[in-house]
């Protein structure tokens, strides 16, 4: 029983002590890839759609615009009570036909089609704006999808391994060399470690379902298993992301549109003042005497200027200073987001250092002189399993870890449309 022991401690030993947590291999059948997932939902996200629906809609206001207003067509008389029927003999008697046409003054309705243009490349950045929301979120659920994954490998390795651990030292027991207690505590150990596979288990089938709704798939379709995931090279500074990413974000560039567009509005509200003009064209029948030809031209007089036309440059001005300090806004979320990604991927860098050169070796070499210690009888068996769930947390931890530094990046990626993962 003795040489039995000591082999499966060896081989727990051996599984748990290497220097480094190595990366998972796939699993043989056609593991998922990040930029499969990507492409499908390109293709098949609806708010895309929408968003390339809403850019088409705007277009179509363009030649609205430009148009002239629709003419007006008038038909009437004046005689008896009978609908268009005259009085024979009186010539104040007539059936008449009128048209009107409108023209807006010169240079209004050049602006308003400019309006219409600027709205249409303000649309078109929310497809950019949904297309990086999109596949942001995409990134994010596969990484932590990826992160899952592992925990589940690595915790379902150490709970065949300390039950195996509680095994040995249940016949320790029996043989006298051991506790009752620490029979009880690895015992307790493995349903705790059963306990938290029922919960990884619970948020792997949250994000299937996470990323089946993304590519319009299915909410129950099954997702296999993700293929290796290398961690991404940062090679980026702070200022770089900011002057490459926040100046050229959708956001940023629609408001741009947007400014612009209010800017136009301001010089279509001061030409406002100018009158519009109407030409009419109208035609007169009476009874018994000639036909009758008229040409009349209207115009509006803006006589309530200081309350209408003053008040409608008024408004397109304030409209014009929202916008810019809306941009300012915008500008400084970004410039946070930017910085708080930035700074949650250093720390994973750097934590991933510390796991992959200190914590993962320390711990695996004080498991193996706990071990050591354990089999002469000098160490009592809640250290060893002191020192077994500290090489468990530090494995888990450092591929928890790998999974956010990918998140972080991936977020940067939505914010400043800089490729950093892949």
């Amino acid at each position: 029983m003795k040489f039995a022991v000591r082999i499966a401690l060896i081989l727990i030993l051996a599984t748990l002590a290497s220097p480094a947590p190595a990366q998972q291999s796939a699993a043989p059948s056609e593991p998922v890839k990040l930029a499969d997932l990507l492409a499908e939902a390109e293709r098949n996200h609806p708010s895309l759609k929408a968003a390339a629906q809403m850019v088409e809609a705007r277009r179509a206001r363009i030649s609205q615009a430009r148009a002239l207003p629709d003419p007006q067509v008038s038909l009437g008389y004046m005689g008896d009570f009978a609908p268009f029927k005259t009085q024979p003999g009186d010539p104040s008697s007539y059936r008449t036909l009128g048209v009107m046409q409108e023209f807006p003054y010169p240079g209004k309705r050049d602006l308003r089609a400019q309006i219409a243009e600027k709205d249409v490349d303000a649309a078109r950045w929310e497809i950019e704006l949904a297309r990086r929301r999109v596949l942001g979120e995409v990134r994010v659920a596969y990484f932590e999808m990826w992160g899952v994954d592992r925990a589940l490998e690595v915790t379902r390795k150490n709970k065949d391994l300390l039950a195996t651990l509680a095994r040995i030292t249940e016949e320790r027991y029996k043989l006298g060399k051991g506790l009752q207690q620490d029979v009880f505590r690895a015992q307790l150990e493995v349903t705790r470690l059963l306990q938290r596979l029922t919960v990884l288990d619970l948020r792997r089938a949250t994000l299937v379902g996470q990323l089946n709704a993304l590519l319009q798939r299915p909410l129950d379709a099954p997702l296999g298993p993700l293929a290796p995931l290398e961690k991404a090279v940062f090679a980026y500074s702070l200022d770089e992301l900011v002057e490459r990413g926040v100046a050229n974000h959708p956001e940023i560039r629609q408001q741009d549109e947007r400014i612009a567009q209010s800017q136009l509005a301001v010089r279509l509200a001061e030409r406002e003042r100018f009158p519009d003009f109407g030409v009419g064209w109208d035609y007169q029948q009476r009874p018994g005497m000639p036909e009758m030809f008229g040409l009349k031209f209207t115009v509006n007089v803006p006589i309530f200027y200081k309350t209408k036309q003053k008040q409608m440059v008024t408004e397109a001005a304030s409209e014009r200073n929202a916008a810019r300090y809306q941009r300012e806004s915008l500008r400084t979320v970004l410039l946070f987001q930017v910085k708080e990604q930035f700074l949650a991927a250093r720390a994973s860098e750097e934590l991933l250092t510390l796991y992959t050169k200190a914590l993962v070796p320390q711990s695996t070499l004080t498991l193996e002189a706990s071990l050591a210690a354990y089999q002469t009888g000098s160490l009592e068996f809640q250290s060893v399993l002191a020192s077994f769930l500290g090489v468990l947390e530090f494995e888990s931890s450092y591929y928890e870890e790998l999974a956010s530094f990918q998140k972080a990046l991936a977020r940067l990626e939505e914010i400043t449309g800089i490729e950093l993962v892949k």
